[in-house]
């Protein structure tokens, strides 16, 4: 017997031998968390921890990425640009090619702004931001890169939604008081809140413009919105500004209408009491809104993380599951993940969510989201923060409903 292979032969399995070794010896998926994971606007940064580590499992769960696990490597950024730019250069240290981050549209633009000038110097080591809370408008305008992709809504979206829902259910006032957090995110929706006036047929009597996760006590504020006379307040405020703002909105006994877009942080309704109800908040996901898939989801969520998903952590999930869809279409380069194929992939990505359909915008990288805007009762048939009380969905819209058009300011630029 001829032991040998002729070498035709074996010149012709080559190609198909490297191919094969290229594959089982490809470096796994590294993903970065870059969130707030102390001080005190750790209770936000830990609850998209939790979301991106349960969307990973089930990643995992359904065969990673090229037959090996993706994993997840976290980094506490300290509630701050500065650390999350150093944090940033630890994870590129570390071989991370996907970086998620939330908490944060002033963190969101420093990483936004350093992954673009690593790109530029490092072609074939490109890494990807997966935004998914951070929703300053000029994240996908003046700033939009290839290389950023936003799962989360921003001002006009949220804001849009949230006055047509309250002017439908007449709970909408003509006096609105406008309380934001002074940084990118707070000046857009206070611009937004102006910008929907006419459409909800509302005068906008007085604004604030606060420092962010500074102010212990919201008491002043308080008496402002009372002396202005609102008769509703619009505020895109977020963690412990928005905590202790329902805290001292109880204190005081204000009987204005809030009207918001994270009320469903663990805490506020507790911090509120029961003079949160009749509050909206418009946000990515509510389990009563979603049947009986929304239910499934609520239960998993549970099982593998011990708490309902609310707040932020839906669409964080949503997003990641995005992310999974993109990966496994991305096949290995070069022993690794090719990130510029991964992102071209991303592009496309559709998702089917419990109250709508998601996909992602290629002109921008903004997600087309859909928003269901609630209403906080005692007859929702979820109670939260321990109270006799639950957000009763009130609208859902598609995203082509509230969808804003892609700014400007973008100026999309493509790796050749």
């Amino acid at each position: 017997m001829n032991r040998h292979p002729r070498p035709k032969t074996a010149a012709a399995l080559a190609p198909l031998a490297l191919l094969l070794a290229g594959l089982a010896q490809a470096a796994p998926v590294k993903i970065g968390v870059l969130e707030t994971l102390s001080g005190p606007q750790a209770s936000s940064g830990l609850a998209y921890r939790a979301a991106v580590r349960y969307a990973v499992e089930k990643i995992n769960a359904a065969g990673g990425w090229n037959g090996e696990p993706v994993q997840v490597l976290e980094y506490d950024n300290q509630g701050g640009p500065a650390g999350a730019s150093d944090k940033l250069k630890a994870a590129i240290a570390d071989g991370v090619q996907i970086v998620v981050q939330g908490a944060s549209s002033a963190i969101g633009g420093q990483i936004t702004e350093d992954v673009r000038k690593h790109n530029l110097r490092n072609a074939g080591k490109e890494l990807v931001y997966i935004n998914v809370g951070a929703e300053a408008q000029e994240l996908t305008g003046a700033k939009c890169n290839f290389h950023h992709f936003r799962f989360a809504g921003n001002a006009p979206l949220r804001t849009k939604a949230l006055v047509q829902a309250m002017k439908q259910a007449q709970a909408l006032g003509d006096q609105v008081y406008a309380i934001n957090q002074n940084y990118s995110w707070g000046q857009d929706m206070e611009r937004a809140i102006v910008d929907a006036a006419a459409a909800g047929g509302y005068q906008v009597v007085d604004k604030t413009l606060h420092d962010v996760n500074k102010i212990q006590d919201f008491a002043p504020y308080v008496a402002k919105i009372v002396a202005s006379g609102a008769d509703t307040v619009l505020t895109g405020n977020w963690s412990n500004d928005l905590l202790l703002l329902m805290k001292a909105s109880k204190a005081a006994g204000l009987k204005a209408r809030f009207g918001t877009v994270y009320l469903d942080q663990p805490g506020n309704l507790s911090n509120a009491g029961d003079l949160a109800v009749g509050h909206f908040v418009a946000h990515a996901f509510n389990p009563e809104a979603g049947g009986a898939e929304g239910e499934r989801f609520v239960a998993d969520y549970r099982a593998r993380t011990g708490h309902d998903p609310v707040f932020i952590e839906p669409q964080t999930v949503f997003g990641l599951e995005m992310v999974g869809q993109a990966l496994k279409r991305t096949a290995p380069r070069n022993g690794a993940l090719d990130v510029n194929a991964f992102a071209a992939a991303l592009e496309t990505a559709r998702l089917k969510t419990p109250i709508g359909e998601m996909s992602m915008r290629a002109a921008d990288h903004q997600v087309m989201l859909p928003m269901v805007v609630s209403m906080v009762s005692k007859d929702a048939k979820y109670k939260v923060d321990g109270t006799d009380m639950g957000f009763k969905p009130v609208r859902v819209f598609t995203a082509e409903e509230v969808a804003a058009p892609v700014q400007a300011g973008c100026k999309m630029q493509r790796p050749r």
